[in-house]
């Protein structure tokens, strides 16, 4: 009994730390803490204007994004790894690019390639965090472990890769289990595929210079038809997932 009292005593001192040296971490890079200072304004105030418009969805992001910009400092304190200030001020304005301006303020809509933009910056990110996580390894005294430059650019690479393809799968399982549209739908000009194939075979048939969409009967007034990429991550889960469970 006395032991429990005594973690619970401690509990509350060690979040009071933790938020001291935040808060610390924050203060001493000085760049970085403006541009978290101003992102988190202006979130905070798109926040008070999706409340007076009841749009309760993008209050929920307001709030997620506070929370993500916060996760650079914890990470620093709670794992002690020290974060270029150019890379955490790249990450935070990253997070204030795809929440408050991509979803809230539609730029996915409105700006040709935002996504697209965002996911090239995603892999330059992932990548540049996972070569500084083989870098500490290696660099660690305590860690057996000696990569040359070469594995340490393929493991950022691969890295990189696999942040990008599980961030698809939570795109596709939202799409999928929520009705959203988090992946962007691609409007295409051509088709070709087995399931056309007039004979039933497996010859691929194509369609090209499509100028109209109909389903159901109704005109959508697309000269182009859409499709979505949705299955391609679970395509490669499963490919990836059979590698290890070839082995006894």
């Amino acid at each position: 009994m006395k032991k429990r009292k005594h973690e619970q005593n401690k509990e509350p001192a060690r979040r009071q730390n933790m938020w001291k040296a935040v808060k610390m971490e924050l203060r001493q890079h000085k760049s970085s803490f403006a541009v978290y200072i101003v992102l988190r304004a202006l979130v905070i105030l798109v926040m008070i204007r999706q409340i007076m418009n009841q749009n309760y969805e993008n209050v929920f992001l307001c709030i997620l994004t506070l929370l993500l910009l916060f996760i650079p400092s914890f990470i620093q304190v709670n794992f002690k790894i020290e974060l270029p200030t150019t890379l955490e001020i790249i990450v935070l304005l990253f997070i204030f690019s795809a929440e408050i301006l991509g979803e809230i303020s539609e730029f996915y809509i409105f700006i040709p390639f935002w996504d697209t933009i965002l996911h090239t910056l995603n892999g330059f990110l992932a990548a540049a965090i996972g070569f500084s996580m083989v870098v500490l390894l290696n660099d660690d005294e305590r860690v057996a472990m000696k990569l040359s430059p070469f594995f340490l650019a393929l493991v950022a690479f691969c890295f990189s890769m696999t942040i990008g393809v599980i961030w698809e799968f939570f795109e596709c399982g939202m799409d999928m289990f929520f009705g959203l549209d988090m992946q962007k739908d691609t409007i295409i000009h051509s088709i070709s595929s087995v399931t056309l194939d007039p004979a039933g075979g497996n010859r691929p048939y194509a369609i090209h210079d499509i100028t109209s969409t109909v389903v159901n009967g109704q005109e959508l007034g697309l000269a182009a038809i859409w499709t979505s990429d949705c299955w391609i991550p679970w395509r490669i889960f499963w490919s990836t997932l059979s590698a290890p469970l070839s082995f006894p």
